[in-house]
């Protein structure tokens, strides 16, 4: 039996780290288990530590991690010190702006830089850079400055990035209201029938995996928020597809969501099971290409490659457009060569 005596601190003093609803057909659960659905790059020791030391709060009073989650149960993670995201610290690191001027610039995110600070990601993001570079960016709704807008981590390409009040408001707005252009090139598993086609589906949390999202469809819709992906093969490559994704909305993973749901999950995308080789041969020789594919392409086939938008200033439409990364389009060149010399199934 543990001692279980931690000395509180009084709540005003405590951060708030997380907040959960549990689900209402959730079953019993240990709560340490629980949140390691819940919480990026927590482990099982970390969370025990934290309910030992009384930052675990479940309706408002301290519990083990033994205490079993119970559905709706209200569940915080507090500590003495605030989340390091709201702790934000320039630093030096180069970015590639393709256009720049008093209102706003447009940057070409590389794979594998966070945009803003997070749970285990607290530095070396786009907006480490950008507070560096300039003085006093505009915050968004949630407190980020001078994002309009964000791609996930391993996604590569395009964002406009806000420099005044103003800009902020009129590119925000614009994304809203669906009127900004967004165009993305992936690599999905699969052969796609169809040349082009919609994917409409609600996009909400997993219910038993907090770290991805799913569709939510007919009476369950109202889980999620409404999410509309077109998309056009761009050329087909045996096992897998090179399609072009247009965004009408922008929903946290929705091409990775959207594309799974429609049975071709995005190539190398390890979050939503695209690291496995999901069509193809049983052959020794195809499992070793695929993997040498892998390492080619250490992250999912996805790149924000044009960006549409009215200058809040000017009134014009401005289109930027980037090339496929070099990761990308070796494999892509990878794929071309193995299915002209394959006789697929």
């Amino acid at each position: 039996m543990d001692d279980y005596t931690p000395q509180l601190p009084d709540e005003d003093s405590l951060y708030e780290h997380y907040a959960f609803t549990v689900d209402k057909g959730q079953t019993p659960l240990r709560i340490d288990k629980y949140l390691m659905n819940f919480v990026e790059n927590a482990t099982r020791n970390k969370i025990q530590a934290a309910a030992k030391n009384g930052s675990i709060f479940v309706n408002d009073e301290t519990v083990k991690s033994s205490y079993k989650v119970k559905p709706l149960d209200n569940i915080r993670v507090l500590f003495t010190h605030p989340p390091h995201e709201n702790l934000l610290v320039g630093e030096d690191i180069p970015i590639d702006v393709i256009y720049e001027d008093d209102e706003l610039l447009v940057v070409n995110k590389p794979a594998g830089m966070v945009v803003h600070p997070g749970h285990g990601n607290y530095s070396g993001t786009l907006i480490n850079a950008l507070i560096h570079r300039f003085d006093n960016l505009p915050n968004n709704s949630s407190e980020r400055p001078g994002l309009v807008h964000r791609i996930d981590k391993d996604t590569s390409g395009l964002l406009v990035v806000a420099k005044t009040e103003k800009a902020m408001a009129h590119l925000s707005l614009q994304f809203a209201k669906k009127t900004s252009e967004r165009e993305y090139v992936a690599i999905v598993w699969g052969h796609i029938e169809e040349d082009e086609g919609t994917v409409e589906g609600h996009i909400g949390r997993h219910p038993k995996n907090r770290l991805q999202n799913t569709v939510f469809l007919g009476d369950e819709a109202d889980k999620g928020k409404p999410a509309i992906t077109h998309y056009k093969v761009l050329e087909r490559l045996g096992y897998v597809t090179l399609v072009s994704c247009k965004l009408e909305t922008g929903r946290t993973h929705q091409i990775r969501v959207h594309m799974k749901h429609i049975g071709h999950t995005l190539f190398n995308d390890e979050r939503y099971g695209g690291e496995k080789i999901l069509k193809g041969t049983t052959f020794t020789k195809y499992k070793q290409f695929v993997e040498n594919c892998f390492k080619v392409l250490p992250r999912q086939a996805l790149h924000a490659k044009t960006l549409g938008f009215k200058h809040p200033k000017t009134g014009e439409f401005m289109r930027f457009d980037t090339p496929i990364p070099d990761d990308m389009q070796q494999c892509i060149e990878k794929w071309k060569s193995y299915s002209k010399h394959q006789e697929l199934d």
